[in-house]
C-alpha cells in the first residue's frame, strides 16, 4: 500500500511521534493506521512522549539553495526562547543542507540529534514540513527567508520556467506576502469550491438579492474567494492593478513551497 504524506501527518497528530517514525511505523503495518498506532504504543514511542502532546506552535524554518536546487526545513518548538537560539537554527540549517544534498529522506540521519536536544531544552522538538525543490536546464529557482527574533519565520523557494531570475526573486517576495494556499484554481479541492459556493448563494439569498441577480454575484464572490488563495489569481503585491499571472509575462510557475512559523 502506498504511504502518503497525509497518512504519515494523521499519524504523527494521533500519537504526537516524529515524521520518520511515524512512516516506518505506517510502512511496518501495511498503512494501516489502527495498526501503526498500536506499533506505537508497544514500542513505547507514543506513550513515552508527553512533552509530544504539547504544543510545538514555536520554531524556525531554514532554507538552503546549491546551485539549481533549493530545500526548506521547519523545526518546531513551544516556545520562542528556544527557536531563536543558535543551537536550534543551526540544527535547522544543517538538516536543510542535507534536504538539498541528498534529499527529504536525510531528514531520518537527524533522528539522535532530535532526541538529544529534546532533553536538554525539555520541549517537544520535532521536524515539521520539509520540502526539496529542483529546476530543471530551461528554469530559475530562488528562495526568500524572512528573518525575525534571529531565526527563519517564513521561507519560500519558487521554481519558474520562462522566465528571468530577477522575476524568480520577485515572485518570492510575493508568495512571502501574501501566502497562498494553491498555485492554480485547478488545484483548489473540488469540495472546498463547493462547499464555499453553497456558503456564498446562502449569505446572498440572505441578504435578499434578487434571484435573477444571484448567479453573477455569486461569481463575483467566488472569484474574490479565489483571489485570497490562489497564486496566480492574487493581484501582484507591487502592482495590484495586475494578477501574479499576468506579472509572469508568459513564463509558468513550475513549483513553489512556503513554510511560515505557526501557519
Amino acid at each position: 500500500m502506498s504511504i502518503t504524506a497525509k497518512d504519515v501527518q494523521n499519524l504523527r497528530q494521533a500519537t504526537g511521534v516524529g515524521m520518520m517514525d511515524a512512516k516506518r511505523a505506517l510502512e511496518e503495518s501495511n498503512g494501516d493506521m489502527e495498526a501503526a498506532i498500536v506499533l506505537l504504543r508497544v514500542q513505547g514511542l507514543a506513550s513515552a512522549e508527553k512533552r509530544a502532546s504539547r504544543d510545538a506552535s514555536e520554531g524556525a524554518v531554514a532554507v538552503v539553495r546549491d546551485g539549481n536546487v533549493a530545500a526548506i526545513v521547519e523545526l518546531r518548538c513551544e516556545t520562542d526562547f528556544v527557536a531563536k537560539s543558535q543551537e536550534f537554527v543551526a540544527l535547522a540549517d544543517e538538516i536543510a543542507a542535507a534536504v538539498v544534498a541528498d534529499g527529504e529522506d536525510s531528514v531520518a540521519h537527524f533522528k539522535e540529534n532530535i532526541e538529544t536536544m529534546l532533553t536538554t531544552l525539555k520541549e517537544n522538538i520535532s521536524i515539521g514540513r520539509v520540502y526539496r525543490l529542483e529546476a530543471g536546464p530551461d528554469e530559475v529557482i530562488d528562495t526568500y527567508q524572512h528573518i525575525q527574533a534571529d531565526r527563519g519565520v517564513n521561507a519560500v523557494i519558487v521554481v519558474l520556467k520562462g522566465a528571468s531570475e530577477e522575476m524568480a526573486h520577485e515572485l518570492t517576495l510575493h508568495i512571502a506576502f501574501a501566502k497562498p494556499e494553491y498555485l492554480s484554481r485547478a488545484d483548489v479541492p473540488a469540495a472546498a469550491v463547493e462547499a464555499e459556493r453553497k456558503t456564498i448563494e446562502e449569505i446572498t439569498r440572505n441578504e435578499g438579492k434578487p434571484e435573477a441577480a444571484i448567479p453573477k454575484i455569486l461569481e463575483g464572490r467566488l472569484n474574490g474567494w479565489y483571489k485570497d488563495r490562489v497564486l496566480l489569481d492574487q493581484p501582484y503585491v507591487q502592482d495590484d492593478k495586475e494578477t501574479v499571472q499576468q506579472f509572469l509575462k508568459g513564463a509558468t510557475v513550475s513549483a513553489y513551497a512556503q513554510v511560515v512559523i505557526g501557519g
